[in-house]
């Protein structure tokens, strides 16, 4: 069949800006954005200077560049195989040597800016992105393929707390609510490619699960995250934090309930419970340390 350079070779040259858009789609753009503005802006809440707002920001983004491209050049073979052409490596925008580069060049800017920030605040991120790397590699095929996520998550607002004046330690129930939204993060990202995954051989946690299981305990870390959230924090929770708890488990409930028939209500209840936990996660970010 031949090797997955040679196959993304056929057809066409591709242009430069073929390759780079190539590139870009290939490094799951969605969640790398996505985690970076979190993380600026708790970095911004917690009270980092805006120098040290943008370092916590370029750290974040290659780190994530890293394990997006590590992802897509590791699972070529077999998204070639299965004929994934929304996968810009399967549709020959660009190829695996490339995406392969890209991600060491990613992973060896991600050292000296994670560093930047701190001694621990740069172990503790480079921990992190060790731990996805890891998954990318061998850990997505076992039943331990939530443990990096969850390390991965719990990470990143520990990396933002170490980073500010004094590298305070972070506190517990931020990291705690972290590795709860990874466990989640995991199953929500694992869930729509549970049945190609199974057919390929891949055997991570919740494909060990199974689709039916995995969509019933999807939103169950997201709530848990809630209330870690709301009452972990010093002092009394507050009527806000009260009604995001209720609404949480109400949220979670009607998806798990509704979800038996309709299974994107689920989906969708889980994606709801996510993002209140992410604005709590928000609001209470100055007292992460």
């Amino acid at each position: 069949m031949g090797t997955p350079e040679q196959l993304t070779a056929e057809g066409p040259a591709v242009s430069w800006a073929g390759r780079v858009g190539g590139l870009a789609g290939s490094c799951h753009p969605g969640p790398v954005v996505a985690v970076t503005v979190l993380m600026v802006a708790l970095a911004l809440t917690a009270g980092q200077s805006a120098a040290r707002c943008v370092l916590t920001g370029a750290a974040v983004l290659t780190g994530q560049l890293s394990v997006g491209w590590c992802n897509d050049a590791f699972d070529a073979r077999r998204d070639i195989e299965a004929g994934r052409r929304g996968k810009p490596v399967v549709a020959g925008t660009v190829g695996v040597t490339e995406v392969w580069v890209a991600a060491y060049a990613a992973l060896l800017l991600c050292v000296p800016l994670s560093f930047a920030c701190g001694l621990w605040a740069g172990a503790v991120h480079l921990a992190g992105v060790a731990a996805a790397w890891a998954y990318d590699l061998r850990l997505k095929a076992t039943a331990w393929s939530w443990a990096p996520y969850a390390l991965g998550f719990a990470g990143l607002p520990a990396f933002v707390a170490l980073g500010l004046p004094g590298q305070p330690w972070p506190a517990w129930w931020v990291v705690t609510a972290g590795a709860l939204l990874g466990i989640g993060a995991h199953l929500g990202d694992v869930l729509p490619d549970i049945r190609a995954d199974l057919a390929a051989g891949v055997r991570g946690w919740p494909q060990r699960l199974g689709r039916d299981r995995a969509l019933l305990l999807l939103p169950v870390p997201l709530v848990a995250a809630s209330g870690v959230l709301v009452l972990g924090p010093a002092g009394p929770p507050g009527r806000w934090g009260w009604a995001a708890l209720v609404v949480t488990a109400l949220m979670a409930t009607a998806g798990t309930v509704l979800g038996r028939r309709w299974e994107r209500l689920a989906f969708a209840s889980a994606v709801a419970v996510a993002m209140v936990d992410v604005t709590l996660l928000l609001l209470r970010g100055t007292g992460i340390a």
